[in-house]
């Protein structure tokens, strides 16, 4: 497979929202719209660049740590891409182009955006047909035409470049300035672009009745109970030469692991942690201490399990959870996607996002002496829904 780049727009305005802060940092069923949108498009890509409001670059940094270069966005949408293109990897074969504010567009959909391009696609985008009649209408308000809705698409994101293609279509970019997307651009150029089908989720968040629908598509309610948690952990590095490491439920050849009762896994340990906080069931130690034997060397899977079926016992379900390693070592980019998946797989399939920082050598594990982690998790305890029975009469 191509090595693939995903580029977030996140540099809009929050005005029509009511928002007092920049749209990307706007909340949706408790995190930013920014980190839904890098949540989906990460399991797939080798990096993300992500195109900040100015003054804001510091705040978008310390929500992605290392998992993500983040520019300064330009005063258009086109400009703002133009800078992020700028900041990927020269290996990079396929770019995909997003926006924050369709935060909830599925790691499926990328899939399919990025398979169409291994299939020999130069640009794809997804879309949905037309419900409405579309009216063309003149600057005085009158219809000057109807269009066939039969060939007419409302177009969505994210949408998959060659990277050859995207950088000739913004280095062209000045024939088309008012072009709402990349895919106008790369049309401007005289190349194809394939339409693939798109999904009502990646609706544009852009007004509050916006933001309505979008906790409706996630299945929630004002009446729900939505609880957040935090957990840390941290390991200082074996003086055994032979101790494995084992990080995101993975294991890492050639590492030295971290003293531990169980397995160390610092990253699975601060998700329980975190998962407990939420719940209100304790902390890790008084669910996996370490005066019980049946921890002792226990994988960080087997935690993670565990952790979450205590979780649905308390009757909540987990909505996500999103965990920074910290640490000079291992390097995690080249196994993120591997360390969402193990992550998500142990957890029943929840979605998780997964990020890496280092702290510029302070402390256990800016000296090299060790590894930690922080851990947030979001769970709900949905509320009864009222259930209309037909009658029989």
């Amino acid at each position: 497979m191509a090595r693939t780049a995903a580029i977030i727009a996140a540099a809009g305005s929050g005005e029509r929202l009511g928002a007092k802060t920049p749209k990307a940092f706007v909340q949706l069923a408790g995190r930013t719209l920014i980190e839904h949108a890098f949540s989906s498009l990460s399991p797939l890509v080798d990096e993300v660049v992500i195109a900040a409001p100015a003054t804001y670059e510091g705040k978008v940094q310390s929500l992605f740590g290392e998992s993500a270069k983040v520019v300064t966005g330009g005063a258009t949408r086109s400009a703002s891409i133009a800078h992020a293109l700028e900041a990927i990897s020269p290996d990079i074969e396929f770019v995909l182009v997003h926006d924050a504010a369709r935060a909830l567009a599925s790691t499926s959909l990328a899939s399919r955006v990025i398979q169409a391009l291994n299939d020999g696609e130069v640009a794809v985008i997804p879309a949905l047909p037309v419900a409405d009649t579309i009216k063309s209408i003149n600057s005085d308000g009158y219809v000057t035409m109807t269009p066939d809705r039969t060939y007419l698409r409302a177009v969505q994101t994210p949408q998959g470049f060659t990277r050859q293609i995207l950088n000739r279509a913004h280095q062209d970019s000045e024939r088309n300035p008012d072009a709402t997307d990349d895919a106008a651009l790369v049309e401007s150029l005289g190349e194809k672009v394939k339409v693939i089908e798109g999904e009502a989720r990646a609706l544009k968040i852009t007004t509050g009745e916006d933001l309505e629908r979008a906790m409706a598509i996630l299945g929630l309610s004002r009446s729900d109970e939505i609880r957040s948690g935090i957990g840390v952990d941290a390991h200082a590095f074996s003086t055994d030469p032979n101790r494995k490491l084992h990080l995101a439920c993975l294991d890492w050849a050639g590492e030295i692991g971290v003293d531990g009762h169980s397995d160390g896994d610092v990253a699975a340990h601060a998700i329980c942690d975190a998962l407990f906080s939420a719940a209100g069931i304790g902390d890790l130690g008084s669910n996996f201490g370490v005066d019980d034997p049946r921890y002792d060397g226990a994988s960080g899977a087997t935690l993670l399990r565990e952790a979450s079926n205590r979780v649905k016992n308390s009757g909540f379900e987990i909505l996500n959870v999103s965990v920074q390693i910290v640490g000079n070592r291992p390097k995690l980019s080249p196994r993120r996607r591997e360390a969402i998946s193990a992550l998500s797989i142990a957890l029943g399939g929840a979605e998780v996002s997964v990020s890496a920082t280092t702290t510029d050598g302070l402390g256990l594990t800016g000296e090299g002496r060790g590894i930690g982690a922080s851990a947030s998790a979001l769970i709900i305890k949905r509320a009864l829904r009222d259930v209309n029975v037909g009658s029989n009469t």
